[in-house]
């Protein structure tokens, strides 16, 4: 059954308070007082709690072992009001925002895990190029709306908090999971752990894995045809993570409760992924296939977490949160950046002086007559391939974005209950204090296409190319103050929240960094206010509303101005016996909208600097979420569970004004009235299962309406238009024993092919029809 939970204590602080339950639960005897999260569940059932004044969803451990999935954008379809764009099948680098936010990289949204901002550094560069693996995920929790106060900085939209495998409360248990795929996938999920006395432990790993389902170009022989000796290289990818906790809390009879949990985590992956799509001719053709001059294009990173929690009970109104945490990131995504003209000027190390000649192989896939030449040196086309040691006058240039990243901080919350008259407060104060900074040292590599369509090394900067050798700092301190206040049939959360940051980029013109080249700094100190309330009309219904001020920082340029917003909801939900339901309508309004420059956005680097901001002035998001369960098992007695679920987002947005910087490329030439991109107007999912003995199966179909690569009104041209889909996935499960189930599923079952994206350059495919087979064991 799919549950939808919100929670009193904030998620910046969710695995204190989680696992705080689970130790007292463990103790003999319990605490002095059990320290619980009050929260909302729907179920297919009557069970029925509603006290959150806005979006708030959780898929927990059952709907996520229903498909197994490894990419959280399906996970993600089962809740309203998530905009996601798929980019490599796979959800390695998911585009999530929420209520029409931008959606690159997932960084105008608050991504956690436990509660922690787990974007590699989320104030001085927030895109996500390490997104927790959902496939290790206990569940995982979306808020929108009244998340505001409570989880930032970025605020327009909403949070989205990941929580992982929790320590076990028994003394020892654990779980296997092994599956095997289509194009050589793998998906390995196994975790130990147990408590005893005031100890708790575990230990987890997660690796998953392909061959990958796009064909590159594979190197030919002189009359064309690939050569029977050369191996095909795969598209495919790497990933392994692991995970170590330890918990210890007071004995039972002490005068306070006290918590003290520890987390560590390394991970490392590697990716043959690349950022070049194809013409829309091409794609036609063969959607899967990828170009020869994307033959270099790799991904590497290494990231290392580490996180301490001490939870302290006063008293039964009184208790105090802490999390002292710091994460380590590196990443180095090598791949075509574009096409110079080799017989052009030269630079001071002999090569091509690409920045200068060169067309962007997002510009060149974009405008394929324009660049026909070009093109086909892309393709590693023999008629204009360069026999090497041969004269072409094309070049390759190869961007090694080598950057490293860190963040780390304090965060704690208080949590006071108290009562005046006949009015019930459950007052949270919040406070984080935090730094990090990316540091990017890139250079760029030269390679010459042969006639047999591989590419060779010819020549390298040997240092960082202008503009990406520098580094970015930010020191932010945050606070809130939410006050929930009961009585009769109404709750009522008024709150204000407080961001200020300081941002600083220093630019140095040398490799040793001993001569500093230029720089800015900008900072912001705001305050965002909003309440939130319910009205609980009967046992069934009840109604909900909101209004918050919403934000996100602008980057470290002087003159940039911060995106903001208004942002209302207003609701109701309904529950009665087997059937569940809520229904929300939400309005957003931006005093001004921001977009960032990056390569995953589809914007030319060469032309405005990576990372460079573009407000896009005056906007208007509005929409309805949707979502329905009902158990008809249940409801009619039938012996057995048939849970049903339909969830629906219907979104409109609009420029209302023409301060727009139509430099940057998605926005195109935007005019008032046109709608954003990425943003497609409807979206459904609809679920069914059964679950009869030993047996378990479940249909979920997709439907995402077309959206926009590029804003614009009317019809959408072709070579912009992320196409709409249906896309079915089947899942079931046998039970064995009670420790011992086999699981199977496929995704895409109808084999749907569509354009998924056409950005970073090109039209992008969807994930093939894929079957995965594998065994669950339980101890």
């Amino acid at each position: 059954m799919q549950t939808i939970h919100s929670r009193r204590r904030t998620l910046a602080l969710a695995v204190a308070a989680a696992l705080t339950t689970g130790a007292a639960q463990a103790q003999e005897g319990g605490s002095q007082q059990d320290f619980r999260l009050d929260q909302l569940t729907i179920t297919g059932g009557p069970e029925r709690i509603s006290n959150v004044p806005g979006s708030a969803h959780v898929i927990d451990e059952e709907a996520l072992d229903r498909h197994n999935y490894g990419d959280p954008i399906r996970v993600l379809r089962q809740i309203p009001g998530v905009n996601m764009r798929q980019e490599d099948g796979f959800g390695l680098f998911p585009n999530i925002g929420m209520r029409g936010t931008a959606t690159g990289r997932s960084s105008k949204i608050t991504l956690m895990e436990h509660g922690i901002l787990a974007a590699p550094a989320p104030y001085a560069a927030p895109s996500a190029y390490y997104f927790p693996p959902v496939g290790r995920m206990h569940n995982v929790e979306v808020r929108k709306g009244s998340s505001a106060i409570q989880y930032g900085p970025y605020t327009n939209g909403g949070a989205l908090n990941m929580i992982s495998t929790p320590i076990p409360s028994e003394e020892f248990s654990g779980r296997i999971q092994s599956m095997l795929g289509s194009d050589g996938g793998e998906r390995h999920h196994a975790h130990i752990g147990g408590s005893e006395g005031q100890w708790g432990w575990m230990i987890e790993g997660y690796t998953d894995g392909s061959d990958g389902f796009r064909d590159l170009d594979t190197p030919r022989d002189v009359q064309g045809e690939r050569s029977e000796n050369l191996s095909e290289q795969d598209t495919g990818f790497e990933r392994r993570e692991f995970v170590g906790k330890l918990r210890w809390h007071s004995a039972p009879g002490t005068e306070y409760y006290q918590q003290v949990d520890l987390k560590v985590g390394m991970g490392e992956r590697d990716a043959n992924e690349s950022y070049m799509g194809q013409t829309l001719s091409d794609f036609r053709k063969d959607p899967y296939r990828r170009y020869a001059a994307s033959a270099q294009d790799r991904f590497h990173s290494e990231r290392e977490q580490y996180s301490l929690t001490h939870y302290i009970e006063f008293s039964e109104d009184l208790d105090l949160s802490t999390t002292l945490y710091r994460n380590n990131f590196e990443r180095n995504w090598y791949k075509l950046g574009g096409v110079a003209d080799s017989s052009g000027s030269q630079s001071s190390n002999g090569l091509s002086a690409v920045d200068d000649t060169g067309e962007s192989h997002s510009n060149i896939i974009g405008n394929p007559g324009q660049f026909s030449d070009r093109l086909a040196w892309i393709k590693g086309e023999p008629s204009s391939a360069n026999a090497f040691g041969g004269s072409n006058e094309f070049v390759g240039q190869v961007d090694a974005g080598n950057r490293k990243y860190y963040s780390q901080g304090i965060q704690t919350e208080l949590g006071y209950r108290f009562e005046t008259g006949d009015i019930k407060h459950d007052l949270d104060v919040g406070l984080r204090v935090h730094e990090d900074e990316i540091d990017r040292h890139e250079w760029d590599d030269e390679y010459a296409m042969t006639e047999t369509g591989s590419m060779v090394f010819t020549g390298t900067s040997g240092g960082p190319r202008t503009g990406s050798n520098r580094k970015t700092e930010a020191d932010a301190i945050a606070g809130y103050v939410l006050n929930t206040m009961s009585f009769g049939r109404w709750q009522v959360m008024p709150g204000v929240r407080y961001e200020s940051i300081d941002l600083e980029r220093t630019e140095f013109a040398d490799v040793a960094r001993s001569t500093v080249s230029g720089g800015r700094e900008n900072s912001y100190d705001v305050v965002t206010p909003g309440i939130g309330a319910t009205y609980q009309v009967s046992d069934a219904l009840t109604l909900l509303g909101g209004v918050h001020r919403g934000f996100s920082p602008a980057g470290s340029k002087p003159d940039a101005e911060e995106e903001t917003s208004i942002n209302y909801e207003l609701g109701a939900r309904y529950n009665q016996g087997a059937f569940s339901s809520e229904l929300i309508a939400f309005y957003n309004d931006y005093d001004n909208l921001l977009a960032e420059c990056s390569l995953s956005s589809g914007c030319n680097s060469q032309q405005v600097q990576n990372g460079e901001t573009f407000n896009g002035g005056e906007v208007e998001i509005q929409g309805l979420e949707a979502t329905a369960l009902y158990d008809l098992g249940a409801d009619q007695q039938l012996g057995l569970n048939l849970p049903l679920s339909v969830t629906y987002t219907y979104t409109e947005s609009e420029f209302t004004s023409n301060n727009i910087d139509r430099e940057f490329a998605s926005w195109g030439d935007a005019q008032k009235g046109d709608e954003l991109p990425d943003i497609p107007e409807h979206q459904l999912t609809v679920s069914a299962g059964i679950e009869t003995g030993p047996w378990s199966g479940d249909v979920t179909g997709n439907y995402v309406s077309d959206a926009r690569s590029e804003a614009g009104s009317g019809a959408i041209p072709a070579d912009e238009t992320i196409e709409s889909r249906f896309l079915v996935d089947v899942s079931g499960r046998y039970a064995f024993t009670e420790q011992v189930s086999g699981i199977v599923s496929v995704e895409n079952a109808t084999d749907e092919e569509y354009i998924s994206s056409w950005n970073p350059a090109g039209a992008r495919p969807g994930m093939p029809r894929t079957y995965w087979a594998g065994v669950e064991v339980n101890f």
